[in-house]
Order: C-alpha cells, then structure tokens, then sequence
C-alpha cells in the first residue's frame, strides 16, 4: 500500500567542472521532470528515493544521496484513484521530500514510465522542468553544489 508521500530525486554528474542534471519526459504526457514516485508501506523515505531511482533510471542504490530542505504539498487530487482510494478520500495533499543522488558516469536506462532523458545545464533544466516544485528544488541543488555545502 502506498502513503500519501512522496520523492522527488534529482540526478546530477560533474563532468570537467560542470554541473549537469538528468531530466526526464513521462511517456503518457509531454512533461519533462526529475525522479519521482510514492511512498510504500514501511519504507524510509531515503528507501524509496533509491528504489524510485532503480525502478525509474536503473539508478544503483549504492550512489551517493543528499536529502535537500526543499518540501512541497501536492494536490491529491492529480494522482490516479487507485492511490488516493488507498489514502482515504479525506486525503487532501500529498507531502513532497527532496533528494539528490550524484552519479559517477551516465550510466541511466530509462524504464517504460519515461519516453527520453536529457543531461542538461541548470539553465536549460530549468526552461524545460515542468512543475515549479522540480525548479525550487534544482535552485537549491545547484546553489548548494556552487558553495560546496551539500552534505
């Protein structure tokens, strides 16, 4: 079963210098985000930040992950019913943590629920990052890594 909860990863590589970010376009819309996905049972949120990550990009689990302060609430009711029946229709919103994982190489294989992937600048992330929500969390990443204060 899953909880009202939910990840969003935000994947990044440094190559040479340079910060890129892995974005993603869903197959069943022309949206273009990071990682994402719900929370089950009695997973840890770090737990399925790194199983959204396998299932979604074939992320490995081993990868280093930083947990950002950035939160949202989402609007229960932009997810499917068979979710929502599960959280009991009193459920209003859907709380939103965020990660990053740093990978060493792009070594990503995109599962069905993605159509293409785009390693990209900042700038170009967010021109094309749909939800404000993936945009406030990039911010916060990408200045995070420019002051060298992710931990």
């Amino acid at each position: 079963m899953k909880n009202p909860i939910q990840v969003l990863i935000l994947p990044f590589i440094i190559v040479n210098d340079k910060i890129l970010f892995v974005i993603f376009k869903r197959s069943d819309s022309d949206v273009w985000q990071f990682i994402s996905g719900g929370n089950e049972d009695k997973e840890t949120l770090l737990e399925t930040a790194k199983r959204e990550c396998f299932e979604e990009a074939s992320i490995g689990v081993n990868c280093k992950y930083y947990k950002l302060d950035s939160f949202a609430t989402i609007p229960a009711s932009i997810f499917p019913m068979k979710y929502r029946i599960n959280w009991g229709l009193d459920c209003f919103v859907v709380k939103e943590y965020k990660f990053a994982v740093k990978l060493l190489e792009d070594s990503i294989i995109i599962s069905k629920e993605h159509k293409e992937y785009r390693w990209v600048s900042y700038e170009e992330a967010l021109n094309l990052l749909t939800y404000e929500s993936n945009r406030s969390a990039l911010a916060e990443l990408n200045d995070r890594i420019r002051v060298n204060k992710l931990v």
